[in-house]
């Protein structure tokens, strides 16, 4: 059963998530200067610190995005992997079970962020609701 409650009793609504595009961005931008940072302190030719500080990006903006984004923010971050994190830089490259792998984990990661911030925003507004309600057993109809 679903019961309205008024938001002065304390409830908060869940926030939304940022629009796509304002992701894509912040993942492009983040993800060339994240690159650009592993170039220069580990090296070129290393894809797999870039991999692993690509997709805690993609995990980290999933949290702030919409399930929609989730495709894109894995595309672009695997564009600046590819592209500029194993040589030749700059040269867009396919190796079918490699990118492949690449584009499944920072999907994956970007999944797995937005699903978390959702499960996290949920279980909140259950707990401020609940909270809202009382104690159970006060004699309200709702509590049979």
């Amino acid at each position: 059963m679903i019961e309205w409650v008024p938001l002065s009793s304390g409830a908060r609504p869940v926030p939304r998530p940022v629009a796509a595009p304002l992701v894509w961005a912040a993942a492009l931008g983040g993800a060339l200067v994240l690159v650009a940072v592993l170039n220069g302190t580990v090296g070129t030719g290393r894809p797999e610190f870039a991999l692993a500080a690509l997709s805690l990006l993609a995990a980290l903006l999933g949290v702030c995005a919409p399930y929609a984004a989730a495709p894109g923010t894995a595309l672009l971050c695997w564009l600046s992997l590819n592209g500029f994190a194993i040589p030749p830089a700059g040269t867009l490259t396919w190796a079918a079970s490699r990118d492949a792998l690449w584009l499944a984990c920072l999907f994956g990661a970007a999944l797995a962020g937005t699903s978390l911030a959702r499960l996290a925003y949920a279980r909140a507004a259950y707990r401020r609701l609940t909270a809202a309600r009382g104690p159970a057993g006060t004699g309200d109809p709702g509590d049979r």
